[in-house]
């Protein structure tokens, strides 16, 4: 809840100083959280989790739409999904750096004895709930993979 009232400030923060593209994102996340409120239920509280998670997808979307307007040649386009992207991604947890995922994907194999590729199920299991929201699911997968290989 108190993630919600930040993004709530920050964006009144935002149309005072002008910022446009700040103001989009947070926008976008104003409407994904009221969505998820209304869908859940009449006036339905969600948790600061919750929340946080809305916006991953959120960033997430950014980033391929840029991706797909980089490949179309509009980079004008890439650029402001980019700037959005990155100005969404202030409320969420710290990344873990790719180093730092292979470590705990070392020892969250240990914990669960994967010992082939047989096992990347178990693996996976563990391994996206301990690292929700600081690693994205791909780059998990791909190391989970090399690992167990």
């Amino acid at each position: 809840m108190e993630l919600e009232k930040q993004i709530q400030a920050d964006m009144v923060a935002a149309m005072k100083a002008k910022e446009t593209v700040r103001l989009a994102a947070l926008r976008g996340i104003k409407a994904a959280i009221l969505l998820a409120k209304t869908s859940e239920g009449a006036g339905q509280e969600i948790s600061d989790a919750d929340i946080v998670k809305i916006i991953g997808k959120l960033v997430k979307q950014r980033k391929e739409s840029a991706e797909i307007y980089t490949q179309q040649n509009r980079p004008e386009l890439a650029a402001n999904e980019l700037a959005e992207a990155a100005a969404m991604e202030v409320y969420l947890p710290k990344q873990l750096s790719e180093a730092e995922v292979e470590a705990e994907l070392r020892k969250v194999i240990a914990e669960t004895g994967a010992s082939g590729m047989a096992d990347m199920g178990k693996v996976m299991g563990v391994a996206t709930k301990r690292l929700a929201g600081q690693a994205d699911g791909r780059l998990i997968s791909t190391l989970v993979k090399k690992l167990l290989a």
